[in-house]
């Protein structure tokens, strides 16, 4: 399992009965989480363990769901990662789909292409370009742009979350680096690229479960992953760095994300796959060796 053990801004304190209770700086959340299926043990129940809570997110009957406020708490702000000796900064903000706008199990990711963008820099190479596919708010952009990335290319249909992704940048003291922005559905921007003849030495993909596709076609990732990846391939430069694909779908485990990278980059390149889930230790459960999954990644390395 990849564990994202180092924050300090953050903490999954406890989990059971279908939540968590999380720490993001000096707020407390409670929101569901589906892999939390256990009960919480009786001796943090008696020690309150949600006593702190600032906001609950509540499921409707009807679907969706709503943040019920207990406390008052600020409309958004900022925790700080700590990535290798990079300090990233990011922008919180509790949205109706239960999301914060950060997914903290990520940061083991993070660490691991900072990690060998810096050794490759440290080796003498240059012009290392990155692309972040489905980059969201684009914590892994500020990742690889603060360990030394030349060029990252970062593409997310959603408007709004690149304005948050430029925002996070900003905040990481990153805004001057060189990160080309781009609103566009992902399967065409990589068909668009590969004509181009443009290459990268380091992809990271975080393609959702469903959506639909640039001419309104159902993208359903099972039947979709092989595929995508097989044409990202094709984007990797002749002396590549990194893959890295991560998952949310429960119909993808760790091990057949990795099966596919194998079938697809490793099949042609060569180099060798790790898969394994994500996951969070939850701090008042320690004694437990409760570690919180949180989808899965495969990463390929040349």
């Amino acid at each position: 399992m990849f564990v994202a053990d180092k924050w300090k801004d953050y903490e999954v304190i406890a989990a059971g009965n279908g939540e968590k209770y999380e720490r993001w700086g000096n707020v407390f959340l409670r929101r569901p989480d589906p892999q939390a299926f256990w009960p919480i043990p009786e001796e943090f129940k008696k020690n309150g363990w949600d006593s702190n809570v600032h906001a609950i997110y509540k499921r409707s009957s009807t679907g969706g769901g709503a943040w019920s406020r207990l406390k008052p708490m600020p409309q958004r702000w900022t925790i700080n990662y700590n990535s290798l000796g990079k300090e990233l900064v990011f922008g919180i903000e509790p949205t109706s789909f239960k999301h914060t706008g950060l997914f903290p199990e990520q940061a083991d990711n993070w660490d691991f292409c900072g990690r060998l963008i810096e050794k490759a820099k440290e080796n003498g190479r240059k012009d290392i370009k990155i692309l972040n596919l489905f980059a969201y708010t684009g914590a892994a952009t500020v990742a690889v742009s603060a360990h030394g990335a030349d060029e990252v290319v970062h593409v997310d249909a959603s408007k709004g979350m690149i304005l948050k992704a430029k925002e996070n940048l900003k905040l990481s003291g990153l805004e001057n680096n060189y990160v080309r922005f781009i609103a566009e559905d992902c399967g065409r921007f990589i068909e668009r690229e590969i004509r181009r003849g443009r290459k990268y030495d380091g992809i990271i993909m975080d393609p959702p479960a469903y959506g639909r596709g640039p001419s309104g076609e159902l993208w359903k990732l099972e039947d979709s992953l092989y595929d995508f990846m097989d044409k990202c391939t094709e984007l990797l430069s002749d002396n590549p760095l990194f893959m890295i694909c991560s998952s949310y779908a429960s119909a993808i485990t760790a091990k057949s994300s990795g099966d596919v990278m194998s079938l697809t980059v490793a099949h042609k390149l060569g180099g060798t796959v790790e898969a394994e889930e994500l996951g969070l230790p939850v701090s008042d459960m320690k004694s437990c060796k409760v570690i919180l999954p949180c989808g899965a990644t495969a990463r390929w390395v040349p």
